[in-house]
């Protein structure tokens, strides 16, 4: 495999060299045989976190990158990794709330002590109920673990007191959780995260090793995000882990000039981008994924757009009227290109896996609905489903419902 480049990339190689960042050129262990924590460790340093979020019609983001690069997995792999002695991840903010390799613990503190990003409610809590702010961290640090609602059962009810409310309280973990005074070490049947202090989650290494200051923090976490896209503008770059334009600015200028980030342009991109020094840019690409919503690969909807030609938007906040695919769409990444989505649903009673839509994108090669059959099935199979019931709707759904028939047990 070549290192990419130099001068202009075509946008056809800027999207080899960002699927093979993304660890897509790799063997998927898990479509025949078994997937270890070694392969999980691997993703877990390639990507750096895995982003929740709270549906669950299909699989908890989380789980879905995992499966994207290695096929079908035992989802307890990730949880020792979140949870058990030497812990690999703990849960922060890093693109949104996430999953985070615990070797960037030092690299985020620049936001727990800045409270960059902290939103209102966060910040006000602090600021008009500092009395209750220090309530709950001694709770948790007297009787942690704890969820909120825990807290909350306990928090003082007569008149003489504050009167204190769950959203307050909830609040107060949060500004608590965000300053890195606690965190999660876990999140519970109820997906409700279970607060703890962090000198008993954090393994010893990283927790006593000094902050990075924000200068260095920046460079750190840009330079992640440069190895983990290939390539990409400043705005990739930042929006990897969400940070400020500015100091970003500055982290990717060091970056140059340190020679770890190249300067290149990439055909019909009408800002200048930035190739990692260590990116390659394979001949081909032999992928063949479903991608969550949530993936570090298309998270970035104007970056998708522009490397694979591919306008996404999940319409989960859209009424059902209104939707043009459907409630929870998955790009189909084939090749070196994204070729399908579809519209999943995890029928867990019934054992099904539920195809509402398939639409095919332009130029989709012949073989797509044949690929996108042997997926689904692949993953009826990691999420224990017995069958996967075929499209009701797309231009995409006699072809796939047609493969689906070829391609039972």
């Amino acid at each position: 495999m070549a290192h990419a480049p130099s001068g202009e990339l075509t946008r056809a190689q800027a999207a080899r060299i960002a699927l093979a960042a993304q660890g897509f050129t790799r063997p998927r262990p898990g479509v025949e045989g078994d997937v270890t924590a070694r392969h999980v460790g691997r993703v877990i340093d390639r990507l750096g976190f895995f982003q929740i979020d709270s549906v669950n019609v299909l699989a908890r983001a989380h789980y879905m990158p995992l499966y994207s690069r290695l096929g079908a997995y035992d989802v307890e792999l990730l949880h020792r990794a979140a949870g058990r002695r030497p812990r690999r991840l703990f849960e922060y903010w890093a693109h949104e709330a996430a999953l985070v390799d615990v070797n960037l613990w030092q690299a985020l503190q620049f936001r727990m002590h800045s409270g960059a990003r902290m939103w209102g409610g966060m910040a006000q809590i602090f600021q008009e109920q500092p009395e209750l702010v220090a309530w709950v961290l001694e709770e948790v640090r007297a009787r942690g673990p704890l969820t909120a609602r825990e807290i909350e059962h306990d928090a003082p009810r007569d008149k003489d007191s504050w009167g204190w409310n769950w959203s307050e309280v909830k609040m107060a973990l949060e500004y608590l959780f965000y300053k890195g005074k606690v965190t999660a070490v876990r999140r519970n049947a109820a997906f409700e995260r279970v607060y703890d202090l962090p000198e008993r989650v954090i393994p010893p290494v990283q927790l006593d090793a000094s902050p990075l200051g924000s200068e260095e923090a920046h460079r750190v976490l840009v330079g992640h995000a440069a190895r983990a896209l290939g390539v990409g503008t400043a705005q990739c770059l930042r929006d990897y882990f969400r940070m400020d334009a500015a100091s970003s600015r500055i982290a990717i200028d060091e970056l140059v000039a340190a020679g770890d980030l190249l300067p290149t342009t990439i055909a019909g991109w009408k800002r200048p981008a930035y190739l990692h020094r260590d990116a390659v840019c394979p001949r081909t690409v032999r992928a063949r994924a479903l991608l969550s919503p949530f993936d570090p690969l298309v998270f970035e909807r104007t970056r998708t757009q522009h490397l694979f030609d591919f306008r996404y938007r999940i319409e989960i906040y859209v009424p059902a009227h209104r939707r043009v695919h459907g409630y929870y769409v998955l790009p189909f990444l084939l090749g070196d290109r994204l070729v399908a989505r579809v519209d999943l649903k995890a029928d867990r009673q019934d054992g099904q896996l539920l195809v509402h839509g398939a639409w095919a994108e332009p130029n989709a090669p012949q073989n797509t609905a044949d690929e996108l059959a042997q997926e689904l099935r692949l993953m009826a199979r990691w999420l224990g489903l017995t069958t996967v019931v075929g499209p009701g709707r797309g231009d995409l759904a006699g072809e796939l419902t047609a493969s689906l028939a070829r391609h039972l047990d």
